[in-house]
């Protein structure tokens, strides 16, 4: 597909020293007694004070299940690439957002064909049509691609646009 071979992937991403040492400081001030981990609770208060919002138990039941099973909680080092992997992972979703946002020219919250052809015009113009019209109808519809060439009222929203970068 047309965005994997672009390299529409999250880039790795390395904090700074001054984000790793505040996110040092959160598992110290999380970690209850000075046990030298984070229990699941401990992990879920970290989540919300960097991130803003609380883990759901699918989360948290992910995150627990991948740490090192013969320790009794997430050590700094697992917690610290937990923390960098989600921050990457938040990084990419606001680069997507950012770039919906340039395509989407009228604020309407949705990309027609119109305006997917037009943004892959300025930034892609030897792209050929056929590459466009499959990327928009592999989003905007559950149909093969052809079938746009016969339906342009078609439109392709946020988490459309948000899916298929994700699938490529």
């Amino acid at each position: 597909m047309f965005f994997s071979q672009a390299g529409a992937r999250p880039r790795t991403w390395e904090p700074t020293p001054s984000e790793r040492k505040k996110w040092v400081e959160v598992f110290k001030a999380c970690d209850e007694d000075n046990k030298g981990y984070l229990s699941r609770e401990d992990f879920k208060v970290a989540v919300v004070t960097l991130f803003g919002y609380k883990p759901s138990k699918i989360e948290a039941n992910s995150v627990m299940s991948s740490i090192n099973p013969n320790t009794s909680g997430i050590l700094l080092g697992e917690f610290l690439n937990i923390v960098r992997k989600k921050k990457e992972a938040q990084l990419y979703r606001n680069e997507i957002r950012h770039i919906f946002t340039a395509f989407d020219r009228h604020y309407r919250g949705y990309l027609t064909l119109e305006d997917f052809q037009k943004a892959f015009k300025q930034v892609a113009p030897k792209l050929p049509e056929r590459i466009i019209l499959e990327v928009f109808s592999s989003a905007a519809l559950p149909v093969p691609a052809f079938s746009v060439l016969f339906r342009w009222s078609f439109n392709l929203s946020w988490h459309q646009y948000h899916t298929v970068l994700i699938k490529s």
